[in-house]
Parts: structure tokens; C-alpha cells; sequence
């Protein structure tokens, strides 16, 4: 019976002994990560905008950049396509069809600003330049009616932004996050 354990045990590990050696470095796969592709990943820009770079993004430039680069998967007004809609959804979260876009449910500004530099466009996930990215955070907060036309994102605008569902949120109760206010909305 014991013998017949141990080939089941075996069976069952050498398919994953296989694939550990097959990434090591011998058979050449892969690459360590640079340090600048670490911290280009551990960089997160906090709600009050802490650790938002330099640089300035306009609706105009935004609405061109999201053309080339964003409209292929979020459709030309950002209803959606492969992608999901961007705009919309005022009103419906306490709806049986609820619609989380940017301008109905999203929180703070500096969080669109933040996932659009790390995970987009979805095929070169980082690749646009921080005023890049805020020209189209500008575009993409016009379209939801967030901001004029003529406003510029920057590092000190954009989290100034009061995002529709600022405070649709809750404070986290979990003692290792914090100590929210007992039964307050979370402020931040």
C-alpha cells in the first residue's frame, strides 16, 4: 500500500518539479526585473494626490490621446466596447443594474490617475508619460461632467477633484488598517 502512496506522490509532484526547473536560470527563461521596473511598480499615489509626478495634462490633449490609445477598447465616448465603460451610471449604484464607472463610482481622481499609469492601455501597461496620463484623467473627468473643458490636471488640481461618489465609501474596521470614527464615512 505504501508503494503504491508513493508513486501516487510522486505523480503528483513531478509535473511541478518540472515547470520550477524548467524557469530556472539554466534553460535561460525569463529575467530578473530591473530596479526601475520594481519601482515603477511600487510607486502608488495615495487619495490626497502623495506621490503624483511632475507634469500637466489639458481635456484637448487628453481627448486626442484617448483616440489613439484608449478608444480602441472603451469605445470613442467611453461607453464601452471590449472595454469597460468609462462614463455614465450617475444614479444607478442603488439600482438593481448598477453602472461603476469612473464617474459614478470611482472615489478620488488621484486613483483613476494611479490605475491608468500602472495597467493601461491594456496591451502596453504603462507605457504613456505622466502628463499623458493626466491629459487623459482630464478628458475621461470632463466626459463624466467632473470638469470644464478648460481645466488643466496636474499634480496640485488634480486632487483637489470632489469625484461624485467621494463619499459612498466606508472606513475599513479592520483593526490593521486604522481606527475609523464608529459609524462615520471615511474622510480623506
Amino acid at each position: 500500500m505504501w508503494k503504491f502512496s508513493a508513486v501516487l506522490l510522486v505523480g503528483a509532484v513531478a509535473p511541478f518539479a518540472v515547470q520550477l526547473a524548467a524557469q530556472s536560470p539554466k534553460y535561460g527563461v525569463g529575467r530578473p526585473a530591473t530596479p526601475e521596473q520594481i519601482r515603477a511598480l511600487g510607486a502608488a499615489i495615495a487619495p490626497d494626490g502623495t506621490g503624483l509626478p511632475e507634469g500637466s495634462g489639458t481635456v484637448a490633449a487628453g481627448r486626442d490621446l484617448f483616440v489613439s490609445e484608449c478608444a480602441r477598447c472603451h469605445g470613442v465616448n467611453a461607453v464601452g466596447d471590449v472595454g469597460p465603460p468609462l462614463v455614465g451610471g450617475q444614479g444607478t449604484l442603488n439600482t438593481a443594474k448598477p453602472l461603476k464607472t469612473v464617474g459614478s463610482y470611482w472615489p478620488y481622481a488621484t486613483t483613476v490617475w494611479d490605475f491608468i499609469n500602472r495597467a493601461m492601455p491594456f496591451d502596453r501597461p504603462g507605457s504613456l508619460k505622466p502628463p499623458e496620463v493626466y491629459a487623459v484623467v482630464a478628458y475621461i473627468l470632463n466626459l463624466n461632467g467632473i470638469i470644464g473643458n478648460d481645466q488643466v490636471m496636474d499634480a496640485k488640481s488634480l486632487p483637489r477633484v470632489k469625484m461624485p461618489n467621494r463619499d459612498g465609501f466606508v472606513a475599513d474596521p479592520r483593526p490593521d488598517v486604522g481606527k475609523p470614527d464608529a459609524g462615520k464615512k471615511a474622510k480623506r
